[in-house]
């Protein structure tokens, strides 16, 4: 707590919507980051010390050391994101600091970016567009620029949560056949509302003109799609990945996309984050990279400013949280 004004510390890791940032600022006294980037490390530590509360984006590592820098009176990290792979849980539940999340909120704008990238690595949309800025479109011609057919396609989704559930959704309207894996079979009803077939993820992969990745980043996701996986993809195939970087090997994934193994990507999610500038994915034509604007809607992110905020609030008066991370779902 403030001395002076008996209001709990804050410290949010960067400017989000108002939605979210006036009740704090409210209710809290909240030392913000306006800085472009994430809070270099040493910053961050400093800037946490005796805080109740702690409103975290992905960039921010929440470990013993920061906990540690934080102090015993922290009672909550709120993270602003779907996924908490950044923040050690098992280390806040020891120290009794709360853990929250904003979950289900980005759904269909996620969903949205995921088709986007769908269309626009499977019609070459960005390297027309290239081609056309730099002078080189002088006539239209039969053969240029031949992309994949979408309509009638088969999409092969790899994780049938919720984002996954929405991107099968959103093929319905175009007519694809819709492959699934992952680790349990969704109920029979999901299937069938959806038009979904759970296959193995060997099938999926040599089946499937699309694969979209929908799984969360943990031991058993990181480097799911490596150079094996993408050789069974067809030449013809494009590979999407709007869940996290690591879950494909990009290293592979350049080699296959260079060599023609498989036709094109579209990533929304690097490994790392931000990509560095001479990534050989970046000077590849077949391959699409967004920095990470899935949610990036005017709409999502409010709502996630106002979940983020509920927690923090919730936390360091000591309620419930809204949308809590269970120390149960550690290693899931």
């Amino acid at each position: 707590m403030d001395a002076s004004t008996d209001r709990p510390r804050v410290f949010v890791a960067r400017v989000i919507p108002e939605d979210g940032l006036a009740p704090i600022r409210s209710a809290c006294e909240a030392d913000v980051w306006e800085g472009d980037g994430p809070p270099p490390r040493a910053e961050l530590l400093r800037r946490v010390a005796g805080c109740a509360g702690i409103l975290s984006l992905l960039t921010d590592r929440v470990d013993d050391e920061l906990l540690d820098a934080a102090g015993p009176g922290l009672r909550v990290v709120s993270n602003f994101a779907v996924g908490y792979d950044n923040v050690d849980v098992a280390a806040c539940a020891r120290r009794g600091v709360a853990v929250g999340n904003t979950p289900g909120v980005l759904t269909e704008s996620t969903a949205d970016l995921a088709f986007a990238l769908i269309l626009a690595a499977a019609r070459r949309v960005a390297e027309g567009d290239r081609f056309v800025r730099a002078g080189r479109w002088t006539t239209w011609g039969p053969m240029l620029l031949l992309g994949t057919e979408v309509h009638g396609a088969t999409l092969g989704i790899v994780g049938l949560g919720r984002i996954g559930q929405a991107v099968a959704r959103r093929a319905a309207g175009f007519g694809m056949t819709v492959l699934y894996h992952g680790r349990t079979r969704a109920p029979e009803a999901v299937e069938a509302a959806l038009g979904a077939t759970w296959v193995g993820l060997d099938e999926l992969l040599t089946r499937s003109d699309v694969v979209s990745l929908h799984v969360p980043l943990t031991p058993g996701t990181r480097g799911l799609i490596d150079a094996r996986a993408l050789a069974r993809m067809r030449p013809t195939a494009i590979l999407v990945n709007t869940a996290r970087g690591p879950i494909v090997d990009g290293a592979a994934l350049a080699a296959a996309l260079r060599d023609g193994t498989i036709a094109g990507a579209g990533l929304d999610v690097t490994d790392p984050e931000p990509i560095r500038p001479d990534d050989p994915l970046l000077g590849l034509d077949n391959c699409i990279v967004v920095p990470h604007i899935a949610s990036a809607t005017r709409a999502t992110r409010g709502r996630m400013a106002q979940m983020a905020a509920a927690n923090l609030l919730a936390g360091v008066r000591g309620e419930p949280l809204p949308t809590p991370v269970e120390p149960p779902m550690i290693g899931r």
